[in-house]
């Protein structure tokens, strides 16, 4: 095994690996209180709303997998929130918009965390819920050291909350400066606003189900909504340069709850992959997961040479022009799209050299449909995989993960997001803000990911459960915005046919690729872009350049931020998290 910079931990008892120390922590405390994964990685979700608020909020998203010690198949918690019944194409062009905004409450989705989360509890938990809020309550309440870059996030958006979001400078800019790196930060109206959600929970009895679902009902029609309603409505500032109101309704909130469906899952090297549905973006990595298997034996790829950084790349783009011309929360050629046939015609277009061009296939003989933008040539920052944000609140890749298994089998794979701290004004009475999903959809008619009232915008976001034999082995995911599953690919080779371990596969250099539209305003694209990390080696940067991609060497340690458990063929169970930032972290015994 080569250099690791922690071990891989292993147990009996149950394992969590997420992107904060203290949500792991605290998943690992409801397990020793004998709840489940399902109520840990509630727990650990909303931690995760309270210590990481410029990766999540409830006023974000989260997308779950889930398979129970009862039944291993794989199910999806859809908790990506939907537009608002006022969010039309008509409505955006007349505020003369071709794109919609980055940032600001016109870029809000219903809000669908809170209710995923409760969800997940509802169906599958075993602990009281107040015993699963505890936690982020005291946090809030109380106080948590503050991570650095939650501060730094702050100071590069500190005109624009001093100048247009007041409600969000009275929270976050302390004395008139961003909060100080590990100093205590406390966030008392968001635990107040958890403790009335509990208080009014308790109200319909002791038992456990009925209170999960009075705080459902509650968040959607009571004092939550009231609040969001009529915040929405106040004219602010977003990444258009203008001031416009937000769209979402109280009947908008009414309406929405989360939902289980099932996973969309691929056979490959022995496993079964299971992701979202194509309103996200995971079907991509099973696209290029499959296009890899008609080049070749996976398992022969050097993942340290300039070959398999060439054809991953090369592979990813098919996969992501294809995400683009056919991927959304509607009618979708997926079974063809994930064939072997299919695979097979792609896997022909990988050439010798990098190519430049967006190259959608045509499943069924269907003739795909892109946006106007996607072969423009406009040009963005891609240096980084880490969250990007610039002065009016626009933000890519900012997003939390965690994963869970415990000693019955259960197994939990999570990735929330959205409702940034930078994403939207705070709502004063609540202590957090709405988040900025409908970025990702299109203003023009026909297309897969086209603005639709009720519909999901085709999020990011992208948790992976994998199964052997048809019992769940892996939960893994990594925040990342669109380098998530290129992020996860390399994972998955490096340990599911590599035989690496879980750190020594998070740890091992990573790269991605920007060469299709951004899903994040203001939807940039660099064709033929490689972003690698430079312990790849001038060697391998070289040969790559001679190939035709226009390389960017990031720092060392920048790129990739997994986290993943899993069960060996012992029974064992084992968890790794990523180094890079000095924040994520697994426990487990």
């Amino acid at each position: 095994m080569t250099f690791t910079t922690r071990p891989t931990l292993r147990g009996t008892f149950g394992m969590v690996s997420s992107t904060h120390w203290l949500a792991s922590q605290s998943a690992m405390r409801i397990l020793e209180l004998g709840g489940n994964a399902f109520d840990a990685a509630a727990t650990a979700g909303f931690v995760l709303h309270v210590v990481e608020p410029h990766l999540n909020g409830p006023g974000g998203e989260v997308p779950v997998i889930i398979a129970t010690a009862s039944d291993p198949t794989p199910r999806v918690l859809s908790g990506q929130g939907v537009a608002p019944a006022g969010a039309t194409i008509e409505h955006f062009r007349s505020l003369g918009l071709a794109l919609i905004p980055g940032s600001g409450p016109l870029a809000a989705a219903v809000p669908g965390a809170v209710d995923a989360w409760l969800l997940l509890l509802r169906d599958h938990g075993s602990l009281p819920l107040r015993t699963v809020l505890e936690p982020a309550i005291g946090y809030a309440r109380n106080g948590h050291p503050l991570v650095a870059r939650v501060g730094d996030t702050v100071a590069t958006v500190q005109e624009l909350f001093t100048e247009h979001w007041q409600t969000s400078a009275d929270l976050w800019l302390q004395g008139g400066q961003p909060p100080r790196a590990n100093k205590l930060f406390r966030n008392t109206t968001y635990a107040d606003t958890l403790e009335r959600l509990l208080v009014e929970a308790e109200t319909a009895g002791t038992d456990r189900v009925a209170q999960v679902e009075k705080a459902r009902l509650t968040w959607r029609e009571g004092f939550i909504a009231e609040a969001i309603d009529k915040f929405s409505r106040l004219p602010h500032r977003d990444s258009s340069g203008e001031d416009h109101a937000g769209l979402i309704t109280g009947d908008d909130l009414a309406s929405y709850q989360a939902s289980w469906e099932e996973a969309a899952t691929l056979d490959w090297q022995g496993h079964t992959i299971a992701k979202t549905g194509p309103w996200g973006q995971g079907p991509a990595l099973l696209q290029s997961l499959a296009v890899l298997d008609e080049l070749g034996d996976p398992a022969a790829l050097d993942l340290a040479g300039a070959d398999a950084v060439h054809t991953t790349t090369e592979v990813t783009k098919l996969s992501y022009a294809d995400r683009e011309a056919w991927y959304g929360d509607g009618e979708v050629p997926l079974k063809t799209l994930l064939s072997p046939a299919y695979a097979a015609q792609r896997a022909k277009l990988v050439g010798p050299e990098a190519s430049a061009e967006l190259r959608p296939g045509s499943p069924d003989g269907r003739q795909p449909l892109l946006p106007s933008i996607a072969t423009g040539d406009n040009h963005g920052d891609a240096t980084t995989g880490e969250p990007t944000v610039s002065s009016d609140g626009v933000t890519r890749g900012d997003t939390c993960h965690v994963d869970v298994i415990d000693q019955w089998g259960n197994v939990v794979s999570a990735t929330p997001s959205g409702g940034w701290l930078q994403s939207s004004p705070t709502i004063p009475s609540l202590g957090f803000c709405l988040g900025s999903r409908l970025q990702m959809f299109w203003l023009e008619e026909g297309l897969a990911s086209s603005l639709t009232p009720g519909r999901r915008p085709r999020t990011t976001l992208t948790p992976t459960l994998v199964l052997r034999d048809g019992a769940p082995v892996l939960a893994c995911g990594s925040p990342g915005g669109d380098q998530q599953d290129q992020w996860q690919l390399l994972f998955l080779l490096r340990h599911l046919v590599g035989g690496e371990d879980l750190q020594e596969a998070i740890d091992a250099p990573a790269w991605h690729t920007t060469s299709f539209p951004s899903s994040f305003y203001p939807r940039t694209t660099e064709p033929a872009s490689l972003v690698m990390e430079s312990r790849l080696g001038t060697a391998v940067r070289d040969e790559l350049t001679r190939r035709g991609h226009v390389v960017t060497e990031a720092d060392p340690w920048s790129l990739g931020r997994l986290c993943a458990v899993s069960r060996e063929a012992d029974g064992v169970l084992a968890a790794g998290a990523n180094p890079r930032g000095m924040q994520g972290y697994a426990t487990g015994r």
